[in-house]
């Protein structure tokens, strides 16, 4: 099932919004695209919007705790209000930093997005503006689009195009509303009102038909206030502020109750809390799946691949009865067997016939081993990955916690897997600034601590690309003040070119002093907690990643 929206369920679930949101505090904003979730993290509480296109509910949940990954917000709700005749809500936010900022929630289609602008001060009032008085660069953004709206960080922020329906504030008598409809065949009369009526959609048209032009006037009266139902439509239950004449609904709370209520039947596992975890650990959390489903899978081959231990042993003894049939340095040798058929046995060159029948006698006894020990390991494995499957599931219905996940991705892989020459001697690569300053790129998730917390000093400059998972970069620095603009720049781009942003045209790059970085207790790795933080927007270039390689010495 999917939400539908029109301007009038837009309008009331605004004024429902600022009724309980406005001058709350907020602490950080989570946009994950991949699931198409928005969270706005408050003081007292969150606020989960599913946008993915099947979903579309917005809910009020527990306060949850921001993660480094997400865009911190130290401002306050100044309002949320939806422009008229429009499928925009506006969350308009204090200044930070003289700067207004104003979270958008596009409603359109099925191209629905979220969005942060920074703006002027035109942008900074609540006054039922049209959405087109809402300028200013976007800083965030749920779902990267381009085309006629270009939607990235850094581009400017343009409005759709503005309804110009007529009464829009109701000022349309019945004599015009009457002639317009009468005008046409009855079967295109809902069309018309839709394309001729503000405050009309597919949604209510049928309905406005049968009851008229007072009950168009009555839901499109910014003073009428809402009688939230459920209407019960084929699709399944749809939030409206008013019952819809010739529709069967029942009456609730709230209209955030009814979406509640659509989510709740959607997924009847679903619980307060979905969408509130850091993206980047859910991703780690479906990294650890595929490795737990991909050691059962090895241990499923190699069980059902092993060899038969009597066969192996006849080999062995077949080789000593035939000791001086094989010539030293073979690699095959035919013989008979003891039922005196042919047998073609493969040797190792290198050894002599004894040793050779030796080697088939370790490779039986080590079979018989693993045939008795592998079915245990391989009921321990599966078992360890269903625990992990259920917790993804739990993890993505908001049922299981952080600590949770954080103790699964703790453990991690054990270090004899990965053969010690196998690892890079350095948790990170080097690269030279223009300006002649060492960069250090980590290697990945594992060894972005390492670098971080015992590869630096605390002067150096640490940066990360903004919003996603990527390297940990230390631009090596010792002072005083900041290093160089074009070093820093440089430093900037290599890290957006180690991140999961390396393809978009501008990534915003968070950096800091080294020694204003901190791991806290018992999370997983790379996940770190930074202050002071200031943003550089730059543009991934390969080339520079060229220009700038200086091998993978520590310098």
């Amino acid at each position: 099932m999917s939400i539908r929206w029109d301007p009038v369920l837009v309008r009331h679930l605004a004024r429902e919004l600022n009724g309980v949101l406005a001058g709350a505090r907020v602490r950080a904003l989570r946009l994950d695209g991949e699931t198409r979730d928005l969270a706005l993290l408050l003081e007292d509480r969150t606020l989960t919007w599913a946008l993915h296109p099947t979903q579309g509910w917005p809910r009020l949940v527990a306060p949850t705790d921001p993660v480094e990954s997400d865009f911190k917000l130290k401002t306050r709700v100044v309002g949320v209000e939806s422009p008229d005749d429009e499928r925009i809500v506006r969350f308009v936010l204090s200044p930070a930093q003289g700067r207004p900022l104003v979270l958008l929630v596009e409603l359109l289609g099925n191209q629905w997005n979220a969005l942060l602008v920074e703006g002027d001060d035109s942008s900074s009032g609540l006054a039922s503006a049209p959405a087109s008085d809402t300028a200013g660069v976007i800083r965030h953004v749920l779902v990267r689009r381009d085309g006629a709206r270009v939607q990235r960080v850094g581009e400017p922020y343009r409005a759709p195009e503005p309804m110009t329906r007529a009464g829009l504030r109701g000022e349309v008598d019945e004599a015009a509303w009457t002639a317009a409809l009468v005008a046409v065949p009855e079967e295109a009369r809902a069309k018309t009102l839709v394309q001729r009526f503000a405050w009309t959609s597919s949604l209510n048209a049928p309905a406005l038909l049968g009851t008229g032009y007072e009950r168009w006037r009555t839901i499109t009266d910014p003073d009428t206030p809402s009688e939230p139902v459920l209407l019960d439509l084929p699709t399944g239950p749809q939030p409206y502020p008013f019952p819809l004449a010739g529709v069967p609904s029942r009456r609730v709370e709230s209209l955030l109750a009814a979406f509640e209520a659509c989510a709740a039947t959607a997924d009847p596992t679903s619980a307060p809390g979905v969408g509130v975890f850091d993206p980047a650990l859910l991703e780690q959390l479906d990294g650890a799946l595929k490795r737990a489903d991909g050691r059962v899978g090895r241990m499923e081959t190699e069980l059902a691949e092993l060899p038969e231990p009597a066969a192996l042993r006849a080999l062995g003894d077949l080789i000593l009865a035939r000791y001086a049939e094989i010539p030293h340095g073979s690699t095959r040798a035919p013989l008979v067997g003891f039922d005196g058929q042919a047998v073609e046995v493969d040797l190792d060159p290198a050894l002599a016939p004894h040793a050779n029948a030796a080697a088939y006698y370790q490779r039986a006894t080590k079979a018989e081993r693993a045939a008795a020990q592998l079915p245990a390991l391989l009921e321990q494995a599966r078992a360890a990955r269903d625990r992990v499957a259920d917790l993804v599931t739990r993890a993505r219905t908001g049922t299981a916690t952080e600590a949770e996940i954080a103790a699964v991705l703790s453990r991690g892989s054990p270090r004899a897997e990965t053969p010690r020459e196998a690892r890079p001697a350095l948790p990170y690569r080097v690269f030279r600034s223009s300006g002649g300053l060492e960069i250090r790129v980590g290697r990945g998730a594992h060894h972005n601590d390492d670098l971080t917390f015992h590869h630096s000093s605390p002067g150096d400059v640490w940066l990360h690309a903004r919003h996603v998972g990527g390297a940990h970069v230390i631009l090596r620095w010792p002072g005083p003040g900041n290093p160089p603009a074009r070093d820093l720049a440089e430093a900037a781009t290599l890290a957006a070119l180690h991140s999961k942003a390396r393809t978009s045209g501008s990534v915003p790059v968070d950096w800091t002093f080294r020694k204003y970085v901190r791991k806290p207790r018992k999370s997983p790795p790379g996940r770190v907690t930074v202050e002071r933080v200031e943003t550089l927007f730059v543009r991934p270039d390969e080339g520079l990643l060229r220009a700038l390689e200086a091998g993978s010495g520590e310098g």
